[in-house]
């Protein structure tokens, strides 16, 4: 049973919103969309996010196929397929490029620096050389963000109440999906040793290496876990969260996906879906003569807390009243 605590807010981002008459296309040529996605066109989860940035399209008033032909492209987590499929995007002109995530977005950025991109959960674009700064982001690219890096530090601070012996935490991620890693490492780490907690890195670089990961590190009773997130974990998130069941060790996340897959805790933005959605509107904007370089980067303004008390009771660990309170969603 799923109990919500409060209603949800999702991101509007800033996007202005006009009556959907008025922004309507009365005919005209058909527009082009190139969309570059990180995963396999047979996931579940990515098709997901295709729905809802079609839906986005959608409510500004671009259907598929009436006004607006979208080209999508899946790079399947392969970095060289990403490439290569953004170099054919490229060549097919589009009005706008969308990316869905960061791996996708170095690709069409590398590939182009006058079409413009739009790019959803992408959580560095500054660090990332992608955009000059979040308010006016110059260039050609624009979109809207997961997290930021600071939250990292509430990941561990998250975890530390849940768990207040913890003396270790592995810091998972894959360094081709996720290179903006580095940035969230050094403020977990920072948080980390203000609470007496050493974090260790933890990266992997296929499905292979997560089992050897966990064994590599020899998990302890007082020891945790942070899911870093990114293409790869995500689409491994069933084997992560059943090895780190296995290995009776706390973890945090980042998408409330894990925690409703069995993941003990969750803390994050707005579910992808509804990042792609709001990152159509900008798709919109652009397609209607306005330029990426005048659309600030958008970024959560609130954050979701998922507790699932069923993991808790398995792994033995005891949720205070207090944080089941905070919470957003307690899973039973």
């Amino acid at each position: 049973m799923t109990l919500k605590r409060r209603d949800f807010i999702t991101l509007l981002g800033g996007a202005a919103v006009w009556p959907l008459a008025a922004r309507a296309q009365q005919g005209g040529p058909m527009r082009r969309v190139g969309a570059l996605m990180p995963g396999s066109e047979t996931d579940m989860e990515e098709q997901s996010r295709v729905t809802g940035f079609q839906q986005g399209l959608a409510k500004t008033g671009w259907t598929k196929g009436h006004n607006v032909q979208i080209d999508y492209r899946w790079g399947a987590l392969d970095t060289d397929r990403t490439r290569a499929f953004a170099i054919e995007l490229v060549g097919l002109r589009p009005d706008v490029l969308f990316a869905g995530n960061t791996t996708a977005l170095a690709a069409l950025h590398r590939a182009t620096r006058s079409i413009p991109i739009v790019f959803a959960l992408v959580t560095d674009p500054i660090g990332g050389g992608f955009v000059a700064s979040l308010a006016r982001p110059g260039g050609n690219v624009t979109g809207f963000m997961s997290v930021e890096p600071p939250v990292a530090g509430k990941w561990v601070q998250l975890l530390k109440e849940i768990t207040p012996g913890m003396r270790h935490a592995a810091f998972l991620f894959n360094p081709e999906a996720a290179p903006y890693a580095g940035e969230y490492f050094r403020f977990a780490e920072t948080v980390a040793a203000s609470i007496a907690v050493e974090l260790i890195a933890a990266p992997v670089h296929d499905a292979m290496e997560i089992d050897g990961a966990f064994a590599a590190l020899a998990p302890k009773p007082n020891d945790g876990l942070i899911v870093l997130p990114d293409a790869f974990t995500r689409l491994h998130r069933q084997q992560i969260i059943a090895v780190a069941a296995r290995h009776h060790l706390p973890a945090i996340y980042a998408d409330r996906s894990y925690a409703t897959d069995g993941g003990l805790i969750s803390y994050g933005g707005e579910a992808p879906e509804l990042n792609y959605r709001n990152a159509a509107s900008y798709v919109d904007r652009i397609l209607r003569g306005e330029k990426p370089s005048d659309l600030p980067v958008q970024f959560p303004t609130k954050f979701e807390l998922v507790i699932n008390l069923k993991t808790a009771k398995a792994l033995g660990v005891t949720i205070s009243r207090d944080m089941l309170l905070i919470a957003d969603e307690v899973i039973e």
